[in-house]
C-alpha cells in the first residue's frame, strides 16, 4: 500500500505540479482522478444513483440504475448486494479543500458530514476542510452485484428501448463512491467577523481540538454507516456490459 508522500508525489508527477510541505487540494485531486463532488450525500446514497448535468452542476434525479431495470421483486436483494459492496483503500493522498475550493463550490461541502459555513467566507484569514482516510466502493464487471446489473443493462437496453434512451443513456450512474474516515476543519478570523461553522452530527464524533473566538479546529470522525462525498460518474451509454 503506497504512503501519503508517495501518492502525492505521483500526484504532483502526474499534474506537472510541485507540492512541498502541504497536502493536495481538492481541486488537484479530482483533476487527477477524474472525480466528482456529490451534490449532496447522505448514508443512504447508493452506488448506481442517477445524476444529470444542469450544463454548470451536477443534480440528482433521486432514482439509482437497478431500481429502473429489475422488477420490484428483485430490489431488496440488488440493494443489499449494493449496500455490501466493500470499501478499499482508494490510492487517493489525504487531501483538503482550500478556501478557494470552498468558495469555489458555493460556501458548502454538502456531503462531508453536511458542512456548512454561515457568513461571508472570503473575510476568514484561514479556512481549510482536511480529508483523510479516503476509501471507495465500486461496480466492476468481475464481482456481484457489478455482473447481475451490467448482464440486466444490456437486455434492458434492447428490450427496453426508449426508456433506456429516455432515463439510462444521457445521465450519468455513480460507478464508484468515496468516502473520508475524517475531516478536520479549521478557520482562523479576526475578532467580531461574523463566520461560522455548521456540521450535521448523525453518526459522526466530534471532537472539538480549539474553540475560541477567533480560531476554531474540529475533527469530525463516523461512527456509523459512511456517506459518500464524491463519485466517479459514468454516461449511462459508456457504463460497460
Amino acid at each position: 500500500m503506497a504512503t501519503n508522500q508517495e501518492l502525492t508525489d505521483k500526484l504532483a508527477l502526474d499534474l506537472g505540479l510541485e507540492i512541498v510541505n502541504r497536502r493536495p487540494t481538492a481541486r488537484e485531486v479530482f483533476k487527477w482522478l477524474d472525480i466528482d463532488l456529490l451534490p449532496h450525500s447522505s448514508t443512504d446514497t447508493l452506488l448506481g444513483e442517477i445524476y444529470e448535468w444542469d450544463t454548470r452542476n451536477w443534480r440528482t434525479t433521486g432514482e439509482n440504475l437497478i431500481g429502473e431495470i429489475f422488477t420490484r421483486s428483485e430490489l431488496p436483494a440488488l440493494k443489499l448486494a449494493l449496500e455490501a459492496v466493500p470499501k478499499v483503500f482508494a490510492n487517493v493522498p489525504d487531501f483538503e479543500f482550500t478556501k478557494e475550493d470552498i468558495i469555489d463550490i458555493g460556501f458548502s461541502i454538502p456531503s462531508l458530514f453536511g458542512i456548512g459555513f454561515k457568513g461571508d467566507i472570503s473575510n476568514a484569514k484561514e479556512l481549510s476542510v482536511k480529508i483523510n482516510g479516503v476509501t471507495k466502493a465500486r461496480i466492476t464487471n468481475i464481482d456481484s452485484p457489478g455482473i447481475e446489473i451490467m448482464r440486466r443493462l444490456s437486455e434492458f437496453s434492447q428490450d427496453h428501448s426508449r426508456a433506456y434512451r429516455r432515463k439510462i443513456k444521457r445521465n450519468y450512474i455513480a460507478k464508484a463512491l468515496f468516502y473520508a474516515e475524517s475531516v478536520e476543519i479549521s478557520l482562523k478570523k479576526e475578532a467580531g467577523v461574523d463566520i461560522e461553522v455548521g456540521f450535521t452530527v448523525e453518526n459522526v464524533a466530534v471532537k472539538p481540538q480549539v474553540d475560541t473566538e477567533t480560531k476554531k479546529e474540529i475533527k469530525l470522525s463516523y461512527e456509523g454507516r459512511m456517506a459518500p462525498f464524491a463519485a466517479t460518474l459514468v454516461m449511462g451509454k459508456d457504463f460497460d456490459f
